[in-house]
């Protein structure tokens, strides 16, 4: 009875797809007339490649799953003042999150009127600096909810992956000593990256599509900065932010976000990643 019940059942979900499979297989072979050898290929294929089944979050760490930007902005705020004795804005730091070492630098001082142009050795220097400092006065912890989501998430077998401009070796000290880096199926950082493909550039994101091998209407990308959201948005990825604490305001900092209506403004801005929980749950497990 159990086996006549699955045949049964086996039965009626071909016929249920039937129409699609006849549709992909046109598509692809482009025939109105399909040789039955093609068609059981082609069904075979469907079922045995899971990969149009898999589904990814991409999470930006600093900020989103790990509170470390209170002690990045007062890191380059010292290295900085050392060099030049003027004080930054901290709000900026969070303002250009993503930017590359020195490429921020160099922007930050063009937006301070610190000096006209500064030169790349200069540049350079106060980077290692203030990663130097970051690493001596840094004392992050997860954002809350953040461990439990990534925990959380595991049942459902969805693909996790972290993208950071910080390097391999930075990003993974941080997670595993807040979350646990083994809880991730990849991690890109900005050793994997050419010089300058920081954010809003976006192929970060688009190496983690490849990487997942998924397309970007599977993913979704969890950001809480203006320039993360230009990278999401460059990359043709759907993307939602988790502002947490950031100084930062979405009317006057969020310069794409208002360009949507305000509908999908507002679907698509969390106010913490504890609030995300049930969104990303729910996208993931369904």
């Amino acid at each position: 009875m159990r086996l006549y019940s699955f045949c049964l059942v086996l039965c009626l979900s071909l016929y249920l797809n039937s129409i699609e499979f006849v549709v992909n297989a046109r598509r692809h072979h482009g025939s109105t007339f399909l040789h039955p050898v093609k068609v059981i290929a082609f069904t075979l294929t469907y079922f045995f490649d899971a990969s149009h089944m898999k589904k990814g979050l991409i999470f930006d760490m600093d900020g989103v799953l790990i509170d470390a930007m209170p002690f990045h902005a007062e890191a380059m705020k010292i290295a900085i003042k050392e060099e030049t004795k003027h004080d930054i804005d901290k709000k900026i730091v969070y303002l250009l999150e993503g930017l590359p070492g020195s490429k921020l630098v160099k922007e930050i001082f063009k937006r301070e009127h610190i000096v006209e142009n500064i030169d790349d050795k200069l540049a350079e220097k106060i980077s290692k600096r203030k990663k130097q400092i970051f690493k001596e006065i840094q004392n992050s912890k997860p954002i809350e909810g953040a461990r439990e989501l990534i925990h959380d998430l595991k049942s459902c077998g969805c693909l996790k992956a972290v993208v950071s401009g910080s390097s391999k070796e930075e990003i993974e000290n941080v997670l595993d000593e807040n979350i646990g880096s083994n809880s991730f199926d990849l991690v890109i950082s900005g050793d994997d990256l050419k010089e300058g493909e920081g954010k809003p550039d976006p192929r970060p994101f688009q190496t983690a599509l490849q990487r997942m091998n998924i397309k970007p209407s599977q993913a979704i990308i969890v950001e809480n900065s203006p320039l993360g959201v230009e990278a999401a948005n460059n990359a043709g990825i759907p993307f939602i932010v988790t502002l947490n604490n950031t100084p930062l305001d979405v009317s006057s900092d969020f310069v794409f976000l208002m360009r949507l209506d305000e509908h999908e403004r507002k679907s698509r801005i969390f106010k913490d990643t504890k609030t995300a929980r049930s969104f990303l749950m729910d996208w993931c497990c369904k």
